[in-house]
């Protein structure tokens, strides 16, 4: 594959010993990180960051769409697929590249950006950070070097050194619900069409509603709008943008009904994630009986410092089932496995239905001796989980 190639990229997730990437070097073929290619690309135009533990690729990809919508044509890089493109990247004809900024390998780092969006910070990635303090001193970091614009979450605790350290500069705006934030959240509610809220800005007040779900997506809403709005979109034309906005794969997608119950796909992966994720399907029409969460741990480092973490977040479900580790490239680590998430959950909350599944026969089958009409069931993580309900389905929807 590498044969007659100008440059090989590759990621983190690509361990230097993959076929390709030996073959590249044994060639003399030059071999690139993804982050120094983005690097250089940011370089060369505004680069909009959106950085944060959660939320990032809905905030990136609604910023990429109300920014098309009024004439920016910016560039842009997803970290998913957006529904109804098919792809996750575009290039665009002005100066502007919206692009999803990961900390989790210090990409962020080595990123020439513009302006940063800071969805929240939350712990994650110990494997890289020691500590929860060298995660948001990365985010400190990212943000005071930002030459343009800044915007964070008034209402996120973890953000707070960020907006401790950014006091009083003019290129900080805000958003949330708190009194004084720049675009402040008001009046929030939910129906069967999906989300609405009032976002004031300045003397104006504007009237948002969205087909998202969850008050995750009212803050990645608010995040994107003002971003938008800071550098020119008007506020009619980003909410106006922001109504058409169809989301992005793996984030609440439906993906058809098992014996009367519907099947929703979610990328949540953390406890935050998860937490907000079931709320929104409890809020869900179409539930009538039962909320079954379907859970894949990720990553055995994750897993291993982090499972206590998990033991509240699956409290709005009914039945919990919990699969194997998926390890993303990671090394195995002997005893760490997904059964330590369950006994998370079943030691602080005894009452709770809690079923270890391992393997994917297990996972099925456990679902399918509880799922019935009425129910929704949510499988959610970021490994091959996302095939379940087609495992479910037999593929049909």
């Amino acid at each position: 594959l590498v044969l007659g190639k100008d440059v090989v990229l590759y990621s983190t997730a690509i361990p230097l010993s993959n076929v390709e990437l030996v073959e590249a070097q044994r060639c003399g073929i030059p071999v690139r990180h993804r982050s120094g290619i983005l690097a250089s690309l940011c370089a060369v135009r505004h680069a909009i960051g959106v950085a944060g533990t959660h939320g990032k690729t809905t905030t990136t990809a609604l910023i990429a769409h109300i920014m098309g919508i009024a004439g920016q044509s910016p560039s842009s890089l997803i970290g998913a697929e957006v529904v109804g493109a098919g792809i996750g990247a575009q290039f665009g004809t002005s100066e502007y590249f919206v692009v999803e900024a990961d900390e989790s390998d210090g990409t962020l780092d080595v990123l020439p950006l513009s302006s940063i969006v800071l969805t929240n910070v939350d712990i994650d990635h110990l494997d890289y950070f020691a500590t929860f303090e060298a995660i948001q001193e990365c985010f400190v970091e990212a943000a005071s070097v930002a030459t343009h614009h800044v915007v964070l979450n008034s209402d996120d605790p973890g953000s707070s050194p960020v907006i401790t350290a950014l006091q009083g500069n003019s290129r900080v705006v805000t958003f949330g619900t708190k009194a004084g934030s720049t675009f402040r959240i008001e009046n929030e509610r939910s129906s069967d069409l999906g989300v609405a809220f009032e976002l004031v800005h300045g003397s104006d007040r504007a009237l948002v509603a969205s087909q998202l779900r969850g008050h995750h997506n009212v803050m990645n809403i608010a995040a994107a709008i003002a971003l938008s709005v800071s550098v020119g979109v008007s506020l009619d034309t980003a909410v106006g943008a922001v109504a058409t906005f169809p989301g992005v794969m793996r984030r609440f997608t439906e993906r058809g009904t098992f014996n009367g119950a519907l099947l929703i796909d979610d990328y949540a992966h953390l406890p935050a994630e998860i937490e907000a994720t079931l709320l929104g399907a409890r809020s869900h029409p179409a539930l009538r009986g039962k909320l079954i969460a379907v859970f894949q741990p990720n990553r055995y480092h994750r897993i291993a410092t982090m499972a206590d973490t998990y033991r509240d977040c699956f409290t709005t479900a009914d039945i919990v089932v919990i699969t194997d580790v998926y390890a993303s490239g990671t090394p195995k680590i002997e005893g760490v496995t997904g059964e330590l998430v369950v006994q998370a959950i079943t030691q602080a909350h005894p009452r709770a239905t809690v079923v270890w599944a391992p393997s994917r026969t297990d996972t099925v089958s456990a679902v399918k001796s509880v799922i019935s009409t009425g129910d929704v069931c949510v499988s959610m993580g970021c490994g091959d989980i996302e095939t379940f309900p087609d495992d479910l389905t037999g593929g049909v929807l």
